[in-house]
């Protein structure tokens, strides 16, 4: 390994579900020359650290966690790790209590001095502070939705998600239980969500994961039920959502089970893919840069059942894929004109893969 080479070593993270016994948190170099993923450490200890997030200015990862209650009930907890600058090895910092139910998704604000988190089962949303050295901080704001929908995956409400918007003003929360994105206006100062606005979907879309465009004002949402993505004009100002498109990331054809799980879009705005759980594909769409508006470009495999979460690479020259059901991360090749996706033969098998981030070393 070059010196050129080593100055930008990138690695990548990957959750998955598992019993605290049993390894769930793995550390991975990513060769940026072919996309191939390599293992080289696992960490157990936690209950179910299905998704993460990264600080790269403080070299910190935080996963979620499950904690169980005086009650005996289960709840959220969050589990801050340090990020050895040579290796890529994670040290556990602390662990803290989040919301009063297991979470299923966790962010950081645009600053990273605060981790938001999402509760499916509880309907809930909470922020906790992080502390200046990494440390996770105790639960600073929590917030119960309410309500419901017209499928039986509905009867309640079921955040899914959390992310802040470029400005850092406003975060976004689809909830799949009410078809609504509850707007939340976001006080790093007071560590406080205020909400702010919501905007209702199609009855039964059951809206899980979002992207902001990098640089143009939209927003676009995966819905889990109906297998669509829907595109909005974003006014950051007021954190208002305005719907323009919604598109579904099935084949016509295609007649089986299915929901969807993730969407991100390239940095440079161009394209956009979202995960297929049941046709076990990643749908690919291209971004009108004036309308912001998609065009369907092809349904690439997973190779893999169940694709849940995936992550593009960091100069967008691969998109690696964590398939639940098959316990392998596939990596697939991305032409950066096309938008389209083909297999490198590169899979790294792991029980129960959720979600994949990755770390730059400058």
């Amino acid at each position: 390994m070059t010196e050129q080479h080593h100055s930008s070593t990138r690695f990548a993270y990957i959750g998955s579900y598992a019993d605290a016994a049993n390894p769930g948190l793995y550390t991975c170099t990513y060769d940026s020359e072919t996309g191939k993923l390599s293992l080289i450490e696992s960490a157990s200890g936690l209950q179910n650290p299905t998704f993460l997030a990264v600080d790269e200015s403080l070299l910190k990862l935080y996963a979620l966690s499950e904690n169980i209650s005086a009650e005996g009930k289960r709840s959220g907890a969050i589990q801050a790790f340090d990020i050895h600058a040579d290796t890529g090895k994670l040290t556990l910092l602390n662990t803290e209590a989040s919301v009063t139910a297991p979470t299923c998704h966790i962010s950081l604000d645009r600053t990273n001095q605060c981790a938001m988190v999402a509760s499916y089962s509880g309907g809930l949303v909470g922020l906790s502070g992080l502390q200046a050295d990494g440390h996770i901080g105790t639960i600073a704001d929590m917030h119960q939705h309410a309500g419901s929908g017209i499928r039986p995956q509905q009867n309640g409400p079921h955040p899914h998600s959390v992310f802040v918007d470029r400005g850092n003003r406003f975060a976004l929360v689809p909830d799949l239980g009410i078809d609504r994105i509850v707007v939340y206006a976001l006080d790093i100062e007071n560590l406080k969500l205020t909400p702010k606005s919501e905007v209702a979907l199609e009855p039964g879309a059951g809206p899980r994961h979002l992207a902001y465009h990098p640089a143009l004002p939209y927003v676009y949402v995966i819905n889990e039920l109906n297998s669509t993505v829907t595109a909005f004009s974003y006014e950051a100002e007021e954190g208002q959502l305005t719907e323009i498109q919604s598109i579904s990331t099935l084949p016509q054809s295609y007649t089986g089970e299915n929901s969807t799980a993730d969407i991100h879009i390239t940095a440079d705005g161009r394209f956009l893919y979202g995960s297929n759980r049941g046709h076990d594909s990643i749908a690919v769409f291209a971004i009108d840069p004036v309308s912001g508006e998609m065009t369907f470009v092809e349904h690439a495999s997973a190779g893999g059942k169940h694709p849940r979460n995936f992550a593009l690479s960091p100069d967008d020259r691969f998109l690696i894929v964590a398939n639940r059901d098959t316990d392998n991360v596939v990596t697939l090749a991305r032409d950066a004109e096309t938008g389209k996706l083909q297999p490198t033969g590169d899979v790294l098998e792991l029980s129960k893969p959720v979600c994949v981030k990755f770390l730059t070393l400058a």
